[in-house]
C-alpha cells in the first residue's frame, strides 16, 4: 500500500527527494538531477508532483496538486530516464519523436539534459503548456510535493 504524504517542510521534501534519487547508481543520479534542475528552470512556477512508484522514480510538473493537471513529467528507472507528456497523444509532433501508442500518454527517452534544448522538444514542451486547461501561474515560485511511496519498487540499480 502506497503512504500518502501530507505537505511538510521544504528542507524535509528534498531531504526526502535526495533519498528516492540516491537508490540510482552515480550516473543516473547526476541525469536525474539535471532533467529535474532543467525543468525546474522551464517551469519556474509549476508544483513538483513526487511519486517514488513501484516502477518508477517520477516526479510531474504543473499548475496544482491535481496529477490530471501535470502538463510533462520526469520518469526514471534503472534503464534511463524519460519525459511522459500527459496528453501527449493530442499534440502535433511534425517531427515524430514522441513514442508510445496510448490513448492518452506519449514519451521521449533522455539520454541527457541537454536533449530538453533541442527546438523539436522546445516544440512540445511549449504546446503541452498551451494546452493546459489550467495554466501555470504566471508569478511566484514552485513548490514541491511528495504524493506517494510505494513500499514495494524495482530495483533502481543494474
Amino acid at each position: 500500500m502506497a503512504a500518502i504524504q501530507t505537505r511538510t517542510s521544504a528542507a524535509e521534501v528534498e531531504k526526502q527527494i535526495d533519498g528516492f534519487i540516491a537508490k540510482f547508481d552515480p550516473k543516473m543520479q547526476k541525469l536525474i538531477r539535471e532533467i529535474r534542475a532543467a525543468l525546474r528552470k522551464r517551469f519556474p512556477t509549476a508544483v513538483e508532483l513526487v511519486y517514488d512508484n513501484y516502477n518508477f522514480f517520477v516526479i510531474g510538473y504543473g499548475p496544482s496538486e491535481r496529477p490530471s493537471e501535470y502538463l510533462v513529467s520526469l520518469a526514471a528507472n534503472s534503464k534511463g530516464v524519460g519525459l511522459s507528456f500527459n496528453n501527449g497523444s493530442k499534440l502535433q509532433d511534425p517531427h515524430k519523436i514522441l513514442q508510445g501508442s496510448g490513448a492518452v500518454n506519449r514519451f521521449l527517452r533522455l539520454p541527457g539534459a541537454a536533449e530538453l534544448k533541442r527546438p523539436e522538444v522546445e516544440e512540445l514542451l511549449d504546446a503541452a503548456v498551451a494546452q493546459l486547461k489550467v495554466p501555470l501561474p504566471e508569478k511566484g515560485n514552485g513548490y514541491c510535493v511528495v504524493r506517494s511511496v510505494s513500499a514495494k519498487q524495482r530495483p533502481r540499480r543494474d
